[in-house]
């Protein structure tokens, strides 16, 4: 579904992603680690074509430059951790604008389809109730399943996430990653998420790049890559021992 091969980003003479490789496939949910400053979110900067890089993308096996920004839209969506909203649209105008690349006057049953998978999106994720209000009412919880639901409506194959969950409550980030996992399911879908905390990467994902200094460090199933032997290195530390460390404080019970 998505190949990268061989792909780097510069700024200047700085090299952010150097000669990175890794494919995805239909079912997978391709977790993206490592430290700050690894290149994580510019990878995914390049897949959208918000960067310059020197190698090839392909989806579904066409070169990403060669697709057009709508048919583009169509195959592919990205959700990411901020959205400024500084307009008094409803949640379900917001959802709307995802249906944008589908629009046609000359398809018939076109708006009926739209209907429905904003209703789809809707329901999916739990903002139905809401489509009326104003998304400057939402809270961050509220506001990102709305851009959730706004993706789910542009139904597209391939979904990138770019740190989705990082400023909500631990609800919402249980919530919206669920809702994708649900969206995963179906088949002809796959989700490539960049994501800092180990504990929702190893939870969700079924493969993992570990990345570090804009290289690969590892690849393949979720299981092989967040382990001890892959992550200590790269993040100079005993990672598992840290996790059952923080683990072990609500393994304790207390008399209040």
């Amino acid at each position: 579904m998505l190949c990268i091969k061989d792909v780097s980003v510069s700024y200047g003479t700085h090299t952010v992603v150097n000669h990175l490789s890794f494919q995805v496939t239909e079912g997978q949910w391709l977790m993206i680690v490592g430290p700050n400053g690894a290149g994580k979110s510019t990878i995914l900067h390049a897949i959208t074509q918000g960067v310059a890089y020197n190698g090839t993308i392909l989806l579904q096996d066409t070169d990403i430059r060669k697709i057009k920004p709508a048919a583009r839209a169509k195959k592919l969506g990205i959700l990411t951790q901020n959205h400024y909203v500084g307009y008094d649209f409803t949640v379900e105008e917001v959802v709307r604008l995802g249906r944008y690349a589908h629009a046609s006057k000359f398809l018939k049953g076109s708006e009926e389809q739209e209907e429905q998978a904003i209703r789809h999106a809707l329901e999916l994720t739990g903002m139905d109730a809401m489509r009326r209000q104003s998304v400057l009412t939402l809270s961050g919880g509220e506001l990102q399943r709305t851009f959730l639901a706004q993706v789910f409506a542009q139904e597209p194959q391939l979904l990138l996430l770019d740190e989705p969950t990082n400023h909500l409550d631990l609800v919402y980030q249980k919530q919206v990653f669920a809702l994708i996992q649900e969206w995963l399911r179906t088949p002809g879908r796959a989700v490539v998420s960049v994501v800092h905390d180990l504990s929702l990467a190893k939870a969700f994902g079924t493969h993992a790049l570990l990345m570090h200094k804009g290289t690969a460090i590892a690849q393949g199933t979720i299981t092989d890559v967040l382990s001890s032997e892959q992550l200590d290195p790269v993040y100079q530390m005993d990672v598992c021992g840290w996790m059952k460390t923080m683990l072990s404080q609500w393994n304790t019970d207390t008399e209040v």
